[in-house]
C-alpha cells in the first residue's frame, strides 16, 4: 500500500462530466471545487469525462466550468486521453496528448468523483477505482447503486422502518403493452402525482401530473432517461433536506442543520429552480424547526444513510407532514456547487465550502473498501 509523507501535498484526481444527462451540473460542481480547494494541502489533476465517455485532461481553470443559464458547461474533447494504472500496484496516471506524445501525471493519492447520474454516481466508476486500487471520495459500489435507483432506495428504507412516499414502479414494457391498465393502477395514488426516472437526478425527466391526460407525456419524458420509472403520490408537507457526512475512524454519521425549499404554489423543485436561477423556489438554511423536530430529522437521516451502507456523504430529502417525517430521496453525490443545499447546510452548521472539500477528501483517504 502506498503511503503519503506528511510533509507533502496530496494529489487529488478530480473526476467530472460524464455520460449522463447531468453532465453540465457535474462540470459546474468541478468549477466550484477547483475554485475552493485548499491548494496548500492538495494538488489537483482535473479529469473531464466527455459526453461520449472519453477521459480527458482538462485545464485547471474554474472559470471554464462556471454555471451559465445561457451556455451550460461541458467537457470539451481536446484530444487528450488520461490512462489509469494498469494494476492495483501503481497509482501513477499518464496522459496521451493530442499529438500522440505520452507523459506522466504522477501518483494519485485519492480520486474525487463528482459525477451525477448513471455512469458515475451509480457504482460503475466506483467499481473501476476499486479494481485498480485507488482510494476515492464518497459512497462505495453497492450504496452508490442503491442510492441511484429510487425504487431500491425506497425498498431498503421501508425495511429499515423509515416512512417513504407511496409509489409504484413501472417498467417500459408494461407501459408499452397496456398504458390504460398502468394509468388505472397509478390512479390509486391520487393527484397530483410525480413521474420520475428511477435512475436520474437533478430533477431531470421529472413531471408533475395533475390530471389523467398529462400522464402519457410525463411517462414519455421519464422513459427517455430510464427504462423504469416511479410514479409517486404527491405529499403535502414542508420540503426539508439534511446533509450527512460519514463518521471519522468508523464513527457514527454526522448530520447538519436542516435546509428548507420554499416553493410557489403548484410548482416543484425542478432543474431550472435548482441551477438556472428560476424564481419559483428559494432555499432557507437553517430552516425553522423545533429542537425535537430537528433531532428526529437528524436521527432519520443518519439511519437512512446507514440503511444503504453509505460512506463519505449524502443528502437526505424529507417531507414534514401533519403525520411526521417522510423520506423522499437519498442522494449519494448531491448537488455540490457552492450554492447547492448540501454545502449550504454544512455552512450553516459551521463548516465552510473549502473545509467541507478537505473533510470529504480526508474521509476518502481513510475509508476502507
Amino acid at each position: 500500500m502506498t503511503t503519503t509523507p506528511a510533509n507533502r501535498t496530496r494529489t487529488v484526481a478530480l473526476l467530472f462530466g460524464g455520460r449522463s444527462s447531468e453532465h453540465s451540473i457535474s462540470c459546474a460542481t468541478a468549477g466550484g471545487v477547483l475554485a475552493a480547494i485548499d491548494r496548500e494541502l492538495f494538488d489537483v489533476i482535473p479529469i473531464g469525462i466527455t459526453a461520449d465517455g472519453a477521459f480527458t485532461l482538462q485545464p485547471d481553470d474554474a472559470g471554464l466550468f462556471a454555471l451559465d443559464a445561457e451556455t451550460l458547461p461541458t467537457v470539451v474533447d481536446n484530444g487528450t486521453r488520461v490512462r489509469w494504472p494498469d494494476s492495483a500496484t501503481s497509482r501513477e496516471l499518464t496522459v496521451t496528448e493530442a499529438d500522440g506524445s505520452v507523459r506522466l501525471l504522477g501518483e494519485v493519492d485519492v480520486v474525487f468523483p463528482i459525477l451525477h447520474g448513471p455512469f458515475g454516481e451509480d457504482g460503475s466508476v466506483q467499481g473501476l477505482l476499486e479494481l485498480i486500487g485507488l482510494p476515492y471520495v464518497g459512497a462505495g459500489v453497492l450504496s452508490s447503486a442503491v442510492g441511484m435507483d429510487k425504487h431500491f432506495t425506497k425498498v431498503l428504507l421501508q425495511h429499515a422502518g423509515i416512512d417513504v412516499a407511496p409509489w409504484q414502479t413501472i417498467r417500459r414494457h408494461e407501459w408499452e403493452q397496456d398504458p390504460e391498465a398502468v394509468a388505472s393502477a397509478v390512479e390509486t395514488l391520487g393527484y397530483p402525482m410525480f413521474v420520475k426516472p428511477a435512475r436520474a437526478g437533478s430533477s431531470v425527466g421529472v413531471s408533475r401530473v395533475s390530471a389523467p391526460e398529462q400522464l402519457a407525456a410525463a411517462m414519455r419524458t421519464a422513459f427517455a432517461e430510464d427504462h423504469h420509472v416511479l410514479v409517486e403520490a404527491g405529499v403535502v408537507g414542508r420540503e426539508l433536506e439534511c446533509a450527512v457526512l460519514g463518521g471519522r475512524q468508523g464513527g457514527a454519521p454526522r448530520t447538519s442543520v436542516a435546509g428548507e425549499i420554499v416553493l410557489d404554489a403548484d410548482t416543484f423543485y425542478d432543474f431550472e429552480s435548482k441551477y438556472l436561477g428560476g424564481d419559483t423556489a428559494r432555499l432557507v438554511c437553517p430552516a425553522e424547526l423545533s429542537g425535537d423536530e430537528l433531532a428526529e430529522m437528524q436521527r432519520l437521516a443518519s439511519r437512512a444513510f446507514e440503511a444503504i451502507g453509505g460512506s463519505g456523504l449524502a443528502r437526505v430529502d424529507f417531507f414534514l407532514t401533519a403525520d411526521g417525517w417522510v423520506v423522499n430521496e437519498l442522494n449519494t453525490m448531491p448537488g455540490f456547487t457552492p450554492i447547492s443545499m448540501f454545502p449550504a447546510c454544512w455552512l450553516a452548521s459551521g463548516l465552510t465550502y473549502p473545509e467541507l472539500i478537505t473533510e470529504l477528501i480526508e474521509l476518502g483517504l481513510e475509508t476502507e473498501r
